[in-house]
């Protein structure tokens, strides 16, 4: 059994531990915040694109080289996007669970799938198993949208070189701070040749011509898919940490609850034992 000094030490220690915990909860919480507005202004504006962008690629043939749907389809490229930092649930753990079940089914479906990773975790777990091709550190040290047009021009020059066939995003959406969903995103190309086949035929008046706006729509166009998936991504980040450390502190507060309960009868039953000792000793003492 613990001394009464055994346990006082470990109440210590885990009030400590829960200082810790819950000023994480709250810079998760403020950060949240901050996220969910990012997210609230970006959406439109990138599902709107999206829109705009899908409707000219089904009615575009070969007028931009990134509209080009590659086929046969042999090498792919899959995004992962993970945190840097742990401590959030299990964020991290979803999104490398999918991705490498995803890797593993369509393992032999494709002549290479090119695994690229955004964030230290997902980087530190597939590196360790010789599984990455490209990473992208600390993007979200500073989320700016300059850091998914890096990205998203190097995804680019692949796609037009033929380096890669497809381009998927794998990343947790935020639906709220307990609750993400991960999903597998296909980037490019933006049509397939089935979807191409089932849009109506229907065409637009193009002010400048069509090659110059797809020349200024599609890079865009990509760069705020990637923007968005990055901000649901630390939308999502942020509260399954807060959700994480809410649940460490009140388990913190509950175990101290408990090691004060025993504390408080270690102290009663070291207070009986003197109190015997001292009857025994003047008893003896009459006797």
């Amino acid at each position: 059994m613990a001394t009464l000094k055994e346990i006082r030490t470990r109440i210590e220690s885990i009030k400590n531990t829960r200082k810790i915990t819950h000023a994480m909860k709250l810079v998760a919480g403020a950060r949240l915040r901050r996220a969910q507005d990012m997210i609230l202004a970006a959406r439109p504006y990138a599902l709107k694109m999206q829109q705009v962008i899908s409707s000219l690629a089904l009615r575009t043939e070969s007028l931009h080289p990134m509209l080009e749907i590659h086929d046969p389809v042999e090498v792919i490229g899959v995004v992962s996007i993970t945190s840097d930092r742990g401590l959030c649930g299990g964020f991290n753990a979803n999104i490398i669970r999918t991705t490498e079940r995803f890797l593993k089914d369509n393992a032999n479906k494709y002549d290479k799938i090119r695994l690229s990773t955004v964030g230290k975790k997902g980087y530190e777990y597939f590196n360790r198993r010789n599984m990455v091709d490209d990473y992208f550190p600390e993007v979200f040290l500073k989320l700016e949208l300059e850091r998914a047009r890096e990205i998203g021009k190097r995804i680019i020059k692949d796609y037009i070189a033929h380096d890669l066939d497809e381009v998927l995003l794998v990343y947790n959406e935020f639906k709220s701070a307990i609750s993400q969903k991960v999903v597998v995103e296909r980037l490019l190309p933006l049509a397939t040749i089935e979807e191409r086949e089932a849009a109506h035929e229907v065409d637009y008046i193009y002010e400048p011509s069509r090659r110059e706006l797809l020349d200024h729509l599609i890079p865009r166009y990509v760069h705020s898919i990637i923007y968005r998936a990055l901000l649901e991504s630390w939308a999502s980040e942020m509260g399954a940490r807060m959700t994480a450390m809410e649940n460490a502190t009140n388990n913190a507060t509950e175990l101290i609850d408990s090691l004060t309960l025993q504390r408080n009868r270690a102290r009663q039953a070291a207070i009986t034992k003197e109190l015997v000792e001292i009857t025994t000793g003047a008893e003896a003492l009459k006797g």
